[in-house]
Parts: structure tokens; C-alpha cells; sequence
């Protein structure tokens, strides 16, 4: 049971229904409306979602079997305590749970979620070897997971566009900084990620700016006139100052470990920054 959690990287599932949840509760109407979370259409959608994501997970690993085993041994599960027909098999009845859910539920969402599922394909297949392509796939897969829940609603407002930019602009950063991190089994298997492409040092320049245009994005809906003191100091305190250590640590990493840090940090700041939706209603 625990090869299979970790093949689907349950804790992300739970980030991932916990982000669309306070959309839905929070995003989409005036105060904190909690009674919405529990209604059939949004468990449904939730349901798919987290269907095509874990579905996303699996056939990663699958493809990424000879990478990971340079990578990540320790947590290499494809081929070894799961095998890959198996693996497969599951990939392909997540994915297709995942559109028919969708399609039940509105054609614009069976349609998200059909592209979706190709695009983690392309993705593990080929795009995340190829120069940003990946990491911008993915940063987008991240936006569309909270926009979804709003094109559902049919009440696509700013609120949720700017929590979209958010999560896209994270989800970006973390993407690079997680290449960095495997660029040893990357190179190995010419893969063309910005940091095998352009070396160490010209991949944090990359950065630099895109960070640089994050914490620019937080300061601007902080100082927004709509926003509140407790939401600009929370705001502050656990977000925009943990991606100023972000940089000072950017700065100094130079190995495997330090850039595994910099990407549980971005992790930390991007599950801050979706409990943030709490203080908006």
C-alpha cells in the first residue's frame, strides 16, 4: 500500500484537493461558503482531477524508470516493486475515469481535463527532456488545476485568475530548481533541461528574475486597496519572506541537497500561499 501512495505522491493529491476546495469555497462567492465544498458536481470534479493527476504521476515514473534510478534510487518504484505493465494498466483507467468524469460534468471540463492528460503525457514522454517546454507545461497544469474548478462554477473572477498566476509562477520556478536538482541522471540520458543547456550558474540568472517578478506580483495584490491588514501581514510573514530566503539560498547552492531544500521551500511557500484563500472571504 505504501509503494502505491508513493507512486501517486499522495500528499500532492491532498495539496491538490485542498487547493481546489477553498476555490470553491472561498474564491467563488463572497465569505468563506464551506456547505459548496460538499456538493455532488465539486467531489465529482475534485475526483477527476485527482484521477488525472495521480494518472500524470504514474506514467512520469514510467518513462522515468532509468533517470530515477540515478536520481532518486531510493524511491525508484516502476520495475521494481511495481510492475510496469501494472503500472500501465492504471495510468490508462485514471486517465480515462479521469476525462469521463469531466465530460459528465460540462464539455468545457471533459475538455480541460482531456487536454490535461495529454499534455502529462507529452510531457513524460518527451517535453520535460526538451529546453523549458516541460517546466512551462507543467507550471501551466498547475494554474488550470485551480481554474478548472472556477470554469465549472462559471465564475471565472480576478481572485481566481490571480491565485492561477500565482500557482504558475511558482510551479515555474520549482520546476527549474527541480532540474537542477536531478541534472545528474538528466545528462545522463540527453535530456536538454536549462541547467544541462546553460550550466548552474546561468540557470539561477533565470531565476533570479522570475523570482524577482514573483515577489513584484505579491507586493502588488498586497498593497491592492481590496486587500486587508491580517491578509497583507500573513502574506508577508509566510510568503513573501520565505521566497527572500529562497533567493539568499539560491545564491549559495551548489549541490544536490541544496537545491532538495530550495524545492521543499517552494513547496512551503506555494501551500502558504493557498491557504492565503482563507483570509480573502
Amino acid at each position: 500500500m505504501k509503494a502505491i501512495f508513493d507512486l501517486i505522491r499522495f500528499r500532492n493529491l491532498v495539496l491538490i484537493v485542498l487547493s481546489q476546495a477553498l476555490v470553491q469555497a472561498c474564491l467563488l462567492a463572497p465569505g468563506i461558503q464551506w456547505g459548496k465544498v460538499f456538493e455532488t458536481g465539486f467531489v465529482l470534479l475534485t475526483t477527476a482531477t485527482v484521477c488525472i493527476a495521480a494518472a500524470g504521476y504514474i506514467i512520469n515514473d514510467y518513462y522515468d524508470v532509468k533517470i530515477d534510478a540515478i536520481n532518486k534510487p531510493e524511491r525508484l518504484l516502476v520495475g521494481t516493486r511495481i510492475r510496469r505493465r501494472q503500472a500501465m494498466f492504471a495510468h490508462l483507467l485514471l486517465s480515462v475515469t479521469g476525462v469521463a468524469l469531466g465530460l459528465m460534468l460540462s464539455v468545457p471540463v471533459g475538455l480541460i481535463n482531456l487536454g490535461a492528460v495529454l499534455l502529462l503525457w507529452g510531457y513524460s514522454a518527451r517535453l520535460k527532456k526538451m529546453l523549458l517546454i516541460g517546466n512551462v507545461a507543467i507550471s501551466l497544469l498547475s494554474a488550470s488545476m485551480l481554474l478548472v474548478v472556477a470554469v465549472y462554477a462559471d465564475t471565472l473572477n480576478r481572485i481566481t485568475l490571480g491565485y492561477a498566476f500565482f500557482a504558475l509562477l511558482i510551479s515555474l520556478i520549482r520546476e527549474i530548481i527541480k532540474d537542477m536538482e536531478d541534472i545528474k541522471g538528466d545528462a545522463s540520458f540527453e535530456c536538454r533541461t536549462l541547467p544541462i543547456v546553460a550550466g548552474l550558474r546561468n540557470t539561477k540568472r533565470v531565476l533570479y528574475p522570475l523570482i524577482a517578478a514573483f515577489q513584484a506580483f505579491l507586493l502588488v495584490v498586497m498593497f491592492h486597496p481590496a486587500t486587508a491588514w491580517p491578509f497583507e501581514l500573513y502574506m508577508l510573514g509566510l510568503v513573501l519572506i520565505p521566497s527572500v530566503w529562497l533567493v539568499i539560498r539560491l545564491v549559495r547552492a551548489d549541490r544536490k541537497r541544496d537545491f532538495s531544500f530550495l524545492s521543499n521551500l517552494n513547496k512551503f511557500i506555494m501551500l502558504m500561499g493557498i491557504l492565503s484563500m482563507l483570509l480573502i472571504g
